[in-house]
């Protein structure tokens, strides 16, 4: 038996409609159409599916074996043809995204609620990229964006440049570095560093300051949430280097100073790789603009 979807739906408006006239009618095709569809469906089952004799027109056991399969069916392939369309206008899609930065999600989240209130056809979910390799699974398609201040060269992936930020000093107000206008690599020689458990050539201070001068400070500590490298470094248990966004809240409080790192102070840029392909989407562009503004507002708040 050859069955395609055409007779299930015929199967299911023969029934709705209690008749050929009005079933040919739901189904825009005529009712001699309708008859011959009917007739040849039959001869493939070699039953029945109709009780002929009765008014109006009723499903045989047969016909009503039909009927639960095309309920089961018809609304699952509906629900795929829906979002074949949702895909094909650009309105749903896949946006996996991967972090390379401990901090990111203080700026991440806000753009990820506002994203989602526009495009919530979007499947998002997040995942650690420090805990893998995340470019070579963006090229595999595994993920389809990579938050990054890392930029590397590869075939077929481009950086999109977000937004810049400063790496900031944070001590304790009893520290003695809160003296300083500024510091530099040699005043963490004395000092215990608390940064996120990350390699020391992904860490701001250690590639931009204290690698290059040769300084390594008196400790170096790792600690996963930033809330407690803030309660630590309140407590005099050490000193940090923060994005400049993650200070926003803290700063002005009584129980911390903040300082520049060197006189010019630090300046880095953070970028979301993405497949070039894909730079165009609509939903990608949308998430693009929102991560260059929303993270301006929280440096500036």
């Amino acid at each position: 038996m050859h069955l395609e979807l055409r007779h299930l739906r015929t199967i299911k408006a023969i029934h709705d409609a209690g008749g050929l006239v009005h079933a040919a009618e739901i189904l825009h095709i005529t009712q001699s159409a309708l008859s011959h569809q009917v007739k040849g469906l039959e001869e493939q089952a070699g039953v029945e599916l109709f009780v002929r004799r009765s008014k109006p027109l009723r499903l045989s056991a047969a016909g009503m074996r039909l009927l639960r399969l095309a309920e089961r069916i018809l609304p699952e392939i509906d629900t795929v043809e829906a979002e074949f369309e949702a895909l094909r206008s650009g309105r749903a899609g896949r946006l996996h995204i991967a972090i390379e930065c401990h901090a990111c999600f203080e700026w991440l989240f806000p753009v990820l609620e506002k994203f989602r209130r526009q495009w919530p056809e979007v499947d998002i979910d997040i995942r650690a990229g420090l805990a893998f390799n995340a470019l070579p699974a963006l090229a595999r398609e595994e993920v389809d964006l990579v938050i990054s201040s890392d930029p590397n060269q590869m075939a077929g992936i481009t950086f999109n440049p977000l937004f810049d930020y400063s790496p900031t000093f944070i001590a304790a107000t009893s520290s003695p570095l809160a003296a300083k206008p500024y510091v530099e690599a040699a005043d963490f020689l004395d000092q215990t560093l608390i940064t996120y458990p990350i390699d020391r050539a992904r860490s701001d201070v250690f590639s931009m300051v204290l690698t290059p001068a040769r300084v390594e400070p008196r400790a170096h500590r790792q600690v996963e949430l930033t809330a407690v490298i803030l309660l630590l470094v309140a407590a005099g248990r050490g000193v940090a280097v923060l994005p400049d966004w993650v200070l926003r809240e803290v700063k002005y409080r009584p129980d911390y100073i903040t300082r520049p790192v060197t006189a010019t102070g630090l300046r880095k840029s953070m970028y979301a790789a993405t497949r070039s392909e894909d730079v165009t989407e609509p939903y990608m562009a949308f998430f693009l603009e929102l991560a260059r503004t929303e993270p301006l507002r929280l440096q500036q708040a």
